[in-house]
């Protein structure tokens, strides 16, 4: 999912080359994309895809028709560069939680506090994600996928290495990547929950996700009526 920081708000992507240095031209360039960015995931999770125009997205960022067209060339450009950053950003950001070595239970905090960080700052790069994803072009798509598997089989790995730490009834990796995708789905609702404050539901969401995550001990029966 390269290492990067665990914070949620990376860099705005930089389209310069590495190899130059920074201009103050180059530099407002890409602060410009980032705002059309912003913009534009502002706009496709309130109206969805199809119902903005990559006019609309320059107007709401103080830009022009024909200027978009110098930092974009379509709108699905536009949408695939957006997805594709999100899921980088969880991959890297997923990778560098696990990499730090801690034990499962640590590490599967940390990766639930990561993935609801992104949640809070990010919410409306979610929703598109969550709802677009089949209007980008096939190949971005298809790297966007990718990403989130292997974002998936981090979370697998740490499900399993605690079920194992804790000596609790036996896991098939196949639930453990279940339970990982109806987490995923709880937590990724959350930008079309009703309004609460910040601070009780980043409590609420961590529980709930630690919840579906967690194996039953081994004394529980599997059947609730026994």
């Amino acid at each position: 999912m390269s290492t990067a920081s665990n914070s949620a708000d990376g860099p705005a992507p930089d389209t310069t080359d590495p190899a130059r240095p920074v201009t103050k031209r180059s530099a407002a360039k890409a602060a410009r994309r980032a705002e059309l960015l912003t913009a534009a995931a502002r706009q496709m999770a309130e109206r969805g895809f199809a119902g903005v125009r990559l006019e609309d997205i320059g107007g709401a960022a103080g830009v022009s028709g024909p200027a978009m067209y110098r930092h974009f060339a379509s709108k699905v450009e536009l949408l695939d560069e957006m997805l594709l950053d999100i899921s980088r950003r969880l991959h890297d950001g997923g990778a560098a939680v696990v990499d730090q070595g801690l034990p499962a239970a640590q590490t599967l905090d940390a990766l639930i506090a990561f993935h609801i960080d992104v949640l809070v700052t990010k919410p409306d790069l979610i929703a598109v994600q969550d709802r677009d994803l089949t209007s980008m072009t096939p190949a971005a798509n298809h790297e966007v996928r990718r990403l989130q598997r292997l974002y998936v089989e981090r979370w697998v790995d740490v499900v399993l290495a605690l079920s194992a730490e804790n000596d609790e009834i036996s896991l098939h990796r196949d639930e453990a990547r279940v339970r990982v995708h109806a987490m995923f789905g709880l937590l990724n609702s959350s930008p079309r929950l009703p309004a609460f404050p910040a601070d009780r539901l980043r409590e609420l969401l961590s529980a709930m996700a630690l919840a579906a995550l967690r194996v039953p001990s081994a004394g529980m029966s599997e059947n609730p009526d026994c």
